[in-house]
C-alpha cells in the first residue's frame, strides 16, 4: 500500500529535490509549506536558493495539471498541494493555535490520517514538531534519504591481526596481499598486528589489491610531525596528489585543519603542485549571532576564520624573525594573500566559480548540507585537489545532526572511489585541557 508523504517547509529548504524522493508514494505540500518557501525566495544564502528551486519545480508540475488535484512525480506518485483542513472542524485540538504555520501543517497531516485509510507520515525535521505529532498520534520521521549510519560510519582504517611470518614478509617485501582478509576499500588503511606478539606491528595502505608500506611518513610536513598513526595515515593521503579529495574527521583538537593547511602549504610553496591555497569554512555561529560586522569583505570574514589565522600562525612561528628586523609587521595570512598564495573565501562567494590547479580545504564541513558539499566539490577544476575537515560531533546548523550533515554523507558516499580517501583522527594533540575536555564533557 503506496503512504502518504506530508511535507514540512524545512524538509525542502533542506534539499529541493525531497520532492522527489520518496518513489511510488504521494507527497503532500500543506499550502502553508509554500507560503512559507514564498517569504524564504528573496534571501541570498542557500535556503534562499533553495526556495527559489522548490518554486520553479512546483510551476514546472503545475503544467502538468492541477496541483490541488495531483500531478505525476515522475517517480510513480503523485504530488498535490492541500487546500482542505485549515479549521479545527476536523477535531483537531484547539489548544494547538492555527496561526502558527506548523500546527497548520500538523493539522493537514492530522486531517489525512483521520479521512483516508493508506498510512499518513509527516515529514520534518523539527524536532518539536515530531513531538507533537506523536502527542496527536500522527506518524512521523526525518527526512532519511540523505542520513547515514553513523555509528557505522567509515572511518578509513581497520586493525586486523596476522601470523609473525606474514608481518615479516611484509617488510621484507614491501608489500603483502589481502589474504582473506576480506574486501578493502581504495586508500584504506591497515594497523596490522602480530597475534602471538602484539606488540610487534605494521602500518600499511590499500592499493590495488594489495597492502603497500607508508610512503610519506614519517617524514616532516612544513614543519609538523605525525605525532600518531592517524595523524600519519591523514599526512599519506594530503600528500599524495593522485588522491584528489581527501575527508577528515575528528573531535576537537586531533589536527586536522593544522594537518590540512601543513600540506597545502607544502604543495603550493615547496613542491609547487598547486598555484593557489584556497580556503574556505561555512558562516554559522555557534550560540548567539553577533549580527552585521563592519568593514570590506575580508574584515568581515575575519572573525569567522580566525581558527584559520590562528593555525596559519603557528606554521609560520619561526618565519618573521627569517625576514629580519627591517620587515614590515605582517601576520602570516596577510603576507600569503598579499603574494598570491592563499585565498580566504566564504562559501556564498563560490557557486559558479571554476577551481583549476589550486589545493582546496573546506574546514568545518559538518556544518554543510549534501547539497551545499555538492556544490562545493562541483567547483574543483582540472588538476586541483580538495580537501573536508570536520568533526560531525559538534554541528551548529540547527537542521543537521551527525548522519545528515554533508561530511558524514560525502564519507560514505565517496568510500570506493579510487580518488578519494578519508580517516578518522581519534587522539587529541592541542593539549593535555584540551583532550581531557574532549573526553569528559
Amino acid at each position: 500500500m503506496s503512504k502518504t508523504y506530508v511535507l514540512d517547509t524545512n524538509v525542502l529548504l533542506h534539499n529541493p529535490s525531497s520532492l522527489f524522493a520518496f518513489q511510488e508514494n504521494n507527497v503532500v505540500l500543506p499550502l502553508a509549506v509554500i507560503e512559507e518557501i514564498d517569504d524564504q525566495k528573496k534571501r541570498q544564502d542557500e535556503i534562499g536558493r533553495n526556495a527559489r528551486q522548490v518554486s520553479r519545480e512546483l510551476d514546472r508540475l503545475r503544467r502538468l495539471g492541477p496541483l490541488a488535484q495531483g500531478v505525476d512525480s515522475g517517480k510513480g506518485g503523485r504530488v498535490r498541494i492541500e487546500l482542505n483542513h485549515s479549521s479545527s472542524g476536523n477535531g483537531f485540538p484547539g489548544v494547538l493555535c492555527l496561526d502558527k504555520a506548523d500546527n497548520r501543517i500538523l493539522n493537514v497531516a492530522w486531517g489525512l490520517k483521520q479521512e483516508q485509510e493508506s498510512p499518513v507520515v509527516l515529514v520534518t525535521k523539527d524536532l518539536n514538531l515530531r513531538v507533537k505529532a506523536d502527542v496527536l498520534g500522527v506518524p512521523s520521521e526525518d527526512f532519511l534519504n540523505d542520513k547515514v549510519n553513523y555509528d557505522q560510519l567509515y572511518t578509513g582504517i581497520r586493525e586486523v591481526e596476522l601470523d609473525g611470518l606474514e608481518i615479516d614478509a611484509f617488510y621484507r617485501q614491501g608489500l603483502l596481499g589481502l589474504n582473506g582478509l576480506g574486501p578493502a576499500e581504495p586508500h584504506q588503511f591497515f594497523v596490522m598486528r602480530n597475534q602471538g606478539r602484539p606488540s610487534q606491528s605494521a602500518l600499511a595502505r590499500h592499493l590495488g589489491g594489495r597492502l603497500l608500506p607508508l610512503v610519506h611518513t614519517p617524514a616532516e610536513c612544513f614543519g609538523i610531525t605525525p605525532r600518531n598513526k592517524e595523524q600519519r595515515f591523514a599526512l599519506e593521503l594530503l600528500l599524495d596528489p593522485a588522491v584528489q579529495v581527501v575527508t577528515l574527521s575528528g573531535t576537537a583538537g586531533t589536527g586536522k585543519t593544522l594537518l590540512a593547511l601543513a600540506s597545502g602549504l607544502e604543495h603550493v610553496l615547496e613542491n609547487k603542485l598547486y598555484q593557489r591555497l584556497l580556503v574556505t569554512r561555512p558562516i554559522v555561529p555557534m550560540g548567539q549571532d553577533l549580527g552585521y560586522l563592519p568593514g570590506e569583505k575580508e574584515e568581515k570574514l575575519r572573525p569567522w576564520m580566525q581558527p584559520l589565522y590562528d593555525n596559519l600562525e603557528y606554521l609560520f612561528r619561526d618565519y618573521p624573525s627569517s625576514r629580519g628586523k627591517s620587515a614590515a609587521p605582517m601576520g602570516a595570512a596577510e603576507y600569503l594573500t598579499a603574494q598570491g598564495i592563499l585565498e580566504i573565501e566564504a562559501l556564498t562567494y563560490i557557486r559558479g566559480r571554476s577551481i583549476p590547479r589550486q589545493f582546496i580545504l573546506c574546514d568545518e564541513a559538518q556544518n554543510l548540507t549534501p547539497h551545499m558539499i555538492k556544490t562545493l566539490i562541483t567547483r574543483v577544476g582540472e588538476g586541483s585537489k580538495i580537501v573536508f575537515t570536520g568533526d560531525p560531533e559538534q554541528i551548529d546548523h540547527p537542521y543537521l545532526d551527525a548522519s545528515s550533515n554533508g561530511l558524514s554523507y560525502l564519507v560514505e558516499k565517496l568510500k570506493s572511489q579510487q580518488i578519494s580517501g578519508h580517516v578518522t583522527l581519534v587522539k587529541g594533540e592541542r593539549s593535555e585541557v584540551a583532550e581531557l575536555g574532549a573526553q569528559l564533557l
